[in-house]
């Protein structure tokens, strides 16, 4: 499977510009996505305090666009498009605080654990240096919120 790089990655999700955290699709199936990112080490970063920190709670929204790259890619393309809205994060461990201080590019995996139409849920990990930096899961609603 030949990677899927940057550009093509912000054709997918709604995402653009310095927001788009991915660099790189490694590999996805049916039920799973890997994707690279060297986000942390970018100064301009969107997600960094103003004092140039990176905390890691900042990896979820790189799993959160892991899990939204897999969701376009498996999507029906007959379809219309439709964002996912991050609704619940569960069993989140963060095992150190800070992104911007990790040396090596990180990997993202989300698993696809269950989902339909409306809504899914996957178990995501995210990675530095065969160190795992965060875990947790996510559901996913799909398409328009309710307000």
């Amino acid at each position: 499977m030949t990677p899927i790089d940057r550009a093509r990655i912000a054709t997918l999700i709604p995402h653009a510009g310095t927001m788009c955290l991915l660099d790189c699709v490694l590999r996805w199936d049916a039920n799973s996505v890997r994707c690279l990112s060297r986000c942390h080490v970018r100064d301009d970063n969107p997600l960094r305090r103003p004092n140039g920190i990176l905390g890691m709670a900042c990896g979820v929204e790189i799993a959160a666009q892991a899990m939204a790259v897999h969701g376009r890619l498996v999507a029906d393309h007959a379809a219309p498009t439709t964002n996912g809205y991050l609704a619940s994060l569960r069993d989140v461990h963060l095992r150190r605080a800070r992104l911007d201080d990790v040396a090596d590019d990180l990997v993202v995996d989300a698993e696809r654990l269950m989902g339909d139409a409306h809504s899914a849920v996957y178990r995501f990990t995210l990675g530095g240096g065969g160190i795992e930096l965060l875990s947790g899961r996510a559901t996913v609603l799909l398409g328009a919120v309710p307000e």
